[in-house]
């Protein structure tokens, strides 16, 4: 988040005025967010083909493990919905503005991630 909301202040003088400030805050933490997790990526794979784990750090629980997992398979922007829905707390009309889509669509992204993670994890705890 610090270096997304620095990257906002240096580049404050690129935002045109046109639409919502906020919103193009968040998308700099958006795009931010997807630029590191491309880098742990590749660092993860870096690694890997190095044959050198990366340190185990505090082991979560099975069921926080089966919903991260299962979040991270979840389509960009149904993942990128949930985030700003129930971590940065944002109604739809303000998710929209963030993804450049409709309120209608955040329902919609929102409504199929949920059944998406629920019909997995209710599936998970039947086997």
């Amino acid at each position: 988040m610090q270096e997304a909301f620095a990257r906002a202040i240096v580049r404050r003088t690129s935002f045109r005025g046109s639409g919502d400030p906020v919103a193009w805050v968040w998308r700099i933490v958006v795009n931010t967010s997807v630029s590191r997790q491309r880098r742990r990526r590749l660092e993860a794979l870096v690694l890997e083909r190095a044959s050198v784990a990366p340190e185990p750090g505090a082991e979560p629980s099975l069921t926080d493990d089966r919903l991260r997992d299962q979040v991270a398979r979840l389509p960009k922007r149904q993942k990128l919905a949930l985030f700003l829905h129930y971590y940065a707390d944002m109604d739809y009309e303000t998710i929209g503005n963030v993804l450049a889509i409709e309120s209608g669509t955040v329902g919609k992204l929102l409504h199929d991630a949920r059944t998406s993670l629920r019909r997995t994890l209710e599936g998970a705890s039947d086997a």
